[in-house]
């Protein structure tokens, strides 16, 4: 029997919140889902455009940036590609975007002082030439609060320049800092709903090969195999997902 999608039409294909496999498969599922065709699309971490290889050409109107376009970066057919662009400070008026696509490097390890000290080396070099323009980090925090810095730069940014009822779609993935978990997912959702940003959706992508393994001594925290896309939608009613459990002032004391 035919299932019916949310506020659309009868079908029994069914996107679900979790698959195993690759960026852009899950990625055409999520703009399938929440972004309608001809849609104004501003992509502002377009990278090498890896997100866009299973989506049809002409699809949406879309803008693709980056601070700093590696050369053999190509845009898809009808797109606009722009090197140059901090997706912290765009250059796109208030109100005037239908979707925003933020993709920055989430890894404590890609923001260093200094070069040599920047991961992604041997057998991960493939993941910092995606996500690092290699050049070290100046100024601002450090570790993993400037990777939640530049999310919340970034957020703030997105906000302003999308329309009511726009999408912000963002991917990121948690890490172990300074042997500390942390819930970058988390820490987007509740920072990004403090905006006016409704969390709309979120997607898990599991990684299809086994993660390599360093030695260790003893492991301590799960290794990380998953990552998310969360989709966010731009609201003038503000709703939070976070709720305080403790009890009221002088309810269970002594």
């Amino acid at each position: 029997m035919a299932r019916r999608r949310q506020g659309g039409r009868a079908t029994s294909e069914v996107i679900t919140s979790a698959r195993v496999g690759q960026n852009a498969e899950l990625f055409a599922e999520v703009m399938a889902l929440h972004v309608p065709p001809g849609a104004l699309v501003a992509d502002v971490t377009f990278g090498l455009g890896s997100f866009w290889r299973a989506i049809d050409p002409g699809a949406y109107r879309l803008l693709a940036s980056d601070l700093e376009l590696k050369p053999e970066a190509k845009a898809p057919l009808g797109a606009t590609l722009r090197s140059g662009v901090d997706c912290r400070e765009l250059p796109y008026e208030t109100g005037s975007i239908d979707c925003v696509i933020l993709d920055p490097p989430y890894m404590e390890g890609l923001h260093r002082r200094a070069v040599d000290h920047m991961a992604g080396s041997g057998t991960h070099a493939a993941f910092r030439r995606a996500y690092s323009n290699q050049r070290a980090s100046e100024g601002g925090p450090k570790w993993h609060d400037a990777v939640v810095d530049l999310y919340a730069r970034a957020g703030r940014e997105a906000h302003r320049v999308l329309r009511p009822g726009g999408a912000l779609i963002v991917k990121c993935q948690d890490e172990v800092s300074a042997n500390k978990q942390r819930l970058t997912h988390v820490e987007i959702i509740t920072g990004y709903e403090s905006l006016g940003l409704y969390t709309k959706d979120l997607f898990v992508l599991v990684r299809p090969s086994s993660p390599a393994v360093s030695r260790l001594k003893r492991q301590v925290h799960a290794r990380k195999n998953h990552s998310y896309f969360l989709v966010f939608e731009k609201r003038r009613v503000k709703v939070s997902s976070v709720v305080d459990l403790r009890p009221p002032e002088g309810e269970g004391e002594a």
